[in-house]
Formats: structure tokens, sequence, C-alpha cells
């Protein structure tokens, strides 16, 4: 079993979790379930947010890559999570650009600043 924070997940479309995947990060955990999720035409919302909090539950995730245009799905949930271990990372699709108005960590860390700290 891996450390605390040291497994990567993803959640996203299926060339995103191909990437991902030939890039080494894909794991099985104990009870054979997979540290990815790939969003395919019949995938529910339910499943999308009973997959995220399952990585959130999980002791050896240290960072959740989420599609934006997912993460836009389970909005709720993702903002419900204020803990920094997991991070949740948004990325952009191939047919959806990322847009850093809706990525949570960002509203976040502009709400923790002020203009003229920026300066």
């Amino acid at each position: 079993m891996a450390e605390r924070g040291k497994l990567i997940t993803v959640m996203g479309d299926e060339d995103t979790v191909t990437r991902f995947l030939l890039g080494g990060i894909g794991e099985l955990n104990k009870n054979c379930h997979p540290n990815f999720l790939v969003m395919e035409k019949d995938t529910t919302i339910h499943e999308i947010e009973d997959t995220f909090w399952q990585f959130l539950n999980q002791d050896d995730i240290g960072i959740i890559l989420i599609n934006q245009y997912i993460a836009e799905m389970v909005r709720q949930a993702l903002d419900a999570h204020q803990h920094s271990i997991p991070t949740v990372l948004e990325t952009p699709s191939k047919e959806h650009p990322y847009d850093a108005t809706k990525d949570s960590i960002l509203r976040r860390a502009r709400g923790m600043f002020t203009a003229e700290d920026l300066h």
C-alpha cells in the first residue's frame, strides 16, 4: 500500500486518461479499484460524484486531476472539498478548453489576496 499522498488519480475523457495511463499512473487499490475514471457517453453524474468522493477518502491519493468540463458537472462536491490533500486540479480536455474563471483553486486563491497584495 502506498503512503498517504503518493498516488495521482485522473478523471477525464478517454484521451486524457489514456495519456496519463501511458505515463505510468495506473494503479489498483487493495480492493482492485482503479485510480482513474474514463468519462463515457453513458457515465452518470452520480457515478462521477461517487468516484470523486471515493478518491477523496482514499489515504493513498495525493492529487486528483479532473477535466474541467467534468468538474463543472460536480462543482458542489469540488467546492465542498476544503483540504489541501488530496489536491484537486482542473485540466483542459481535447474538446473543452480550460477556463480559469471556473477553476475552484484559482477562485479560492483570489479570495486570499487583495489587489494591493499582488503589486
